[in-house]
């Protein structure tokens, strides 16, 4: 994996991975609507500017519930990730309860684009990817 790291921020890094040609969300620590809103603005921006297809989120060490950023996330982000390329995005969920309702919140108001599918580690994750 060559990794090339885009942003660090106190609650997210966004890397792209040149290897497996996809951008990498690593989020972290309590999450609320504006580091929710702020990272997945990001993860928008830099994906456009990597013009990548495919996105790794991994939410394995998030520490909080976020659902405050669900409906956000699923009518409003989804649509313009989307709009700008996404195709297929692997969600790796947080052991954290909270953390995954929040991410099967989100999924509940997301459309069917792009494709979208959950893990509970990050190998299966990008194992997934690489299959696309």
């Amino acid at each position: 994996m060559s990794l090339q790291t885009l942003l660090e921020a106190p609650h997210i890094t966004i890397s792209y991975d040149h290897s497996d040609q996809w951008l990498l969300a690593d989020w972290h620590g309590d999450q609320n609507l504006a580091s929710v809103q702020h990272g997945a603005l990001e993860m928008l921006r830099l994906m456009g500017q990597q013009r990548s297809h495919k996105v790794l989120n991994d939410n394995t060490r998030v520490t909080s519930m976020w659902s405050e950023a669900a409906e956000w996330g699923g009518q409003v982000w989804f649509p313009a990730m989307t709009a700008a390329g996404l195709q297929y995005f692997a969600w790796v969920y947080s052991p954290n309860v909270y953390s995954r309702l929040s991410t099967d919140l989100t999924l509940q108001f997301t459309g069917t684009d792009p494709v979208v599918s959950t893990f509970d580690d990050l190998e299966t994750a990008k194992a997934w990817l690489r299959g696309l």
